[in-house]
């Protein structure tokens, strides 16, 4: 099961003892900051954590699968997040 937000602020609200209002703020601006940051094109490092970054894709032939029929995919841009070294050391001890 995926970690939600409200769970975040819940754990906030347990760790540190701030009000769970004052945690949803937290949380929001956090989440903000990082989504306003990527749309500038502005790439995202935490450090000790990793690094979130916006790639352009090209438009492509794509094929749908069903039907076999050739379909075009947009342009468009996706985020991509590549795990700190430290992360990635944590997690495969």
């Amino acid at each position: 099961m995926a970690l939600t937000k409200i769970e975040i602020v819940n754990m906030l609200n347990e760790q540190i003892g701030l009000p769970k209002v004052e945690c949803v703020r937290i949380v929001e601006s956090f989440f903000d900051i990082i989504k306003s940051e990527l749309e500038k094109g502005s790439p995202v490092m935490v450090s000790g954590f990793g690094k979130w970054t916006v790639k352009a894709k090209k438009a492509r032939i794509g094929r749908n699968p069903k039907t076999r029929e050739n379909v075009t995919i947009e342009a468009r841009k996706v985020v991509t997040f590549r795990p700190s070294d430290a992360l990635r050391d944590e997690l495969n001890t």
